[in-house]
C-alpha cells in the first residue's frame, strides 16, 4: 500500500482500520452493516493500490471515501463531509446538503 502524505507534508503508512473507524463513526446509529462498512474500506484499499502510485494524499484518499459513502448512506456522507470539509458554518453545510439532493 501506498504512503498517505497528509495536508501537512507528513507521510503515514496507508492504514485500513483508520479508515474503517472514520466511517464507523460516520455510521454510527445508522442502518448501516459492519459487513457494508468493510465493503467500502476493500473498494477503497483496491482504489488505492489500482493507481500504482508510492503515495496518495490524504485529499485524495478522503475523496475516496466521500465517493464510497455517498453510495453507502447520505447521513453518513454529510457527517463525514462536515468534518473531512471542516464547515466553517451552517451555509458550507446546507450547501452540500442541496449538492446531495440535487
Amino acid at each position: 500500500m501506498p504512503v498517505v502524505v497528509k495536508k501537512d507534508g507528513r507521510r503515514e503508512t496507508f492504514d485500513r482500520f483508520k479508515i474503517l473507524n472514520g466511517i464507523k463513526k460516520a455510521c454510527e446509529k445508522r442502518p448501516v452493516s459492519m459487513a457494508a462498512m468493510e465493503n467500502v474500506v476493500q473498494e477503497i484499499e483496491k482504489e488505492v493500490h489500482n493507481r500504482m502510485d508510492k503515495e496518495i494524499s490524504g485529499v485524495a484518499l478522503g475523496d475516496l471515501v466521500m465517493v464510497q459513502l455517498k453510495k453507502l448512506d447520505h447521513v453518513a456522507y454529510v457527517r463525514f463531509a462536515s468534518v473531512y470539509r471542516q464547515f466553517k458554518d451552517i451555509g458550507e453545510f446546507v450547501d452540500e446538503i442541496k449538492k446531495l439532493l440535487g
